[in-house]
């Protein structure tokens, strides 16, 4: 008798976006849209203002539903599932994260496990969450910086801070919104720098960045999702997509775009 070899079943992907349409006022802030995230993929979504990045981006963090279409966030579909359990297996880093609190960098990375803006009342964490605080706030660089207040941190301290708060419950998927807002080029390099290494020591996250500048991303940065208007303008890796032509046409503005050391820029197309 011959026994048929096993066939493993495909993996689902991280993030299944499929023919979205989001309406608000009788007007599409996305039109047909739709992206696919598999694991360990790290993808970003540039586009001028109002092109719809924040739109998707909410939809991908389990925030919001699509008008039209389906989103299916790890193997769940939008309008199926209780979104706050959804939300926990999520890490998303907002560089205008907000607190009632004057929080030190431990406190606010333990809010990652109640997924609360300040630290719950009379809430205890374990032996266990405490050394992963320690770990992830090592991780990123801050272990000087754990008793600090959030008020007396830099800018680039608070973005490493938010990342290692992202990470604490072990996210299967990572949202960056514009991690590099109000940094100095050395910040800057610093937190993506951070972002490259922890893409490194954690492979099976994918992550989803939105920027509007390609100096903004990480070199580890695979694929790339171009929006204009509300739709996709290109999509595919990264090499494919960043290139002069089509973030020209993404921007409407003629620009010239470089990648060096792994890292992309852009500049105007001198007429």
């Amino acid at each position: 008798m011959t026994v048929a070899p096993s066939v493993a079943a495909p993996v689902p992907p991280v993030l299944d976006v499929v023919a979205a349409r989001v309406a608000r006022g009788g007007r599409d802030l996305l039109h047909d849209v739709s992206l696919r995230v598999d694991s360990g993929q790290h993808w970003a979504l540039i586009g001028p203002n109002g092109a719809g990045k924040t739109t998707l981006l909410t939809m991908c963090g389990a925030l919001g539903h699509p008008t039209a279409g389906t989103v299916d966030v790890l193997g769940r579909r939008l309008g199926r599932v209780e979104l706050s359990e959804l939300r926990r297996h999520i890490g998303h880093v907002d560089p205008r994260h907000r607190m009632v609190g004057d929080n030190t960098v431990r406190e606010v990375v333990l809010t990652g496990f109640t997924g609360s803006s300040d630290p719950v009342p009379r809430w205890v964490p374990t032996d266990e969450q405490e050394a992963r605080v320690v770990d992830l706030v090592a991780s990123v660089g801050l272990s000087s910086r754990l008793s600090a207040r959030w008020s007396v941190l830099s800018q680039g301290e608070r973005g490493r801070a938010l990342i290692a708060r992202a990470l604490v419950s072990q996210p299967a998927l990572l949202l960056l919104d514009e991690p590099a807002t109000g940094l100095d080029v050395a910040a800057r390099e610093h937190l993506l720098d951070t972002v490259d290494e922890l893409r490194t020591t954690h492979r099976a996250m994918s992550s989803v960045t939105v920027t509007h500048h390609l100096e903004d991303l990480p070199s580890s940065t695979s694929h790339a999702l171009l929006l204009r208007d509300g739709r996709v303008f290109a999509t595919g890796r990264a090499d494919d997509v960043l290139t002069s032509e089509l973030v020209s046409g993404a921007f409407d503005h003629p620009l010239v775009v470089d990648r060096a050391g792994g890292r992309w820029s852009a500049r105007a197309r001198r007429r």
